[in-house]
């Protein structure tokens, strides 16, 4: 019997590599999870979007996410840096954050869970892996994990 308590969320994705975020949206779509995927290039995009600044300001170009994927190593901010920032804000610590990043280095996964992630994620190599792990972070984050409704 499938669990039915399933209602989409929106998925803010933090990464700098076009493809990375093309191949998400198509093993999302794949998945057949039904989910909002947003996407923004690096860490001080991220921040204005949470923020709903400048080109995120109009009401409805930024709803809120109720899961972000956050990459490491990106330009102008990295994901590092952008974690601290948004688990500091007392507005937007509550969104879990998935670190999914290529790095699998122990140091870089301690240092996420230092500052406040959710999940810490080696990116899949191959698009099955990536359809995969999309369709378990879909049926987890949406079936599974109560998220707290208000922006606070």
């Amino acid at each position: 019997m499938p669990f039915t308590k399933a209602k989409p969320i929106v998925i803010l994705m933090a990464d700098d590599d076009e493809d990375d975020r093309l191949l998400a949206q198509d093993a999302l779509r794949e998945s057949r999870v039904l989910n909002e995927l947003h996407c923004v290039e690096d860490g001080v995009q991220l921040l204005e979007y949470l923020r709903k600044e400048g080109k995120y300001s109009e009401a409805d170009a930024a709803p809120r996410p109720g899961l972000i994927l956050l990459d490491l190593n990106m330009p102008r901010m990295d994901g590092r840096e952008a974690l601290e920032q948004i688990k500091l804000d007392p507005s937007l610590r509550s969104i879990p954050i998935v670190i999914l990043t290529t790095s699998a280095q122990e140091e870089d996964m301690v240092k996420g869970y230092d500052l406040g992630a959710a999940s810490y994620i080696t990116k899949p190599v191959t698009f099955e892996g990536l359809v995969a792990l999309m369709s378990a972070l879909g049926k987890y984050w949406v079936e599974f994990v109560e998220l707290p409704t208000s922006n606070n």
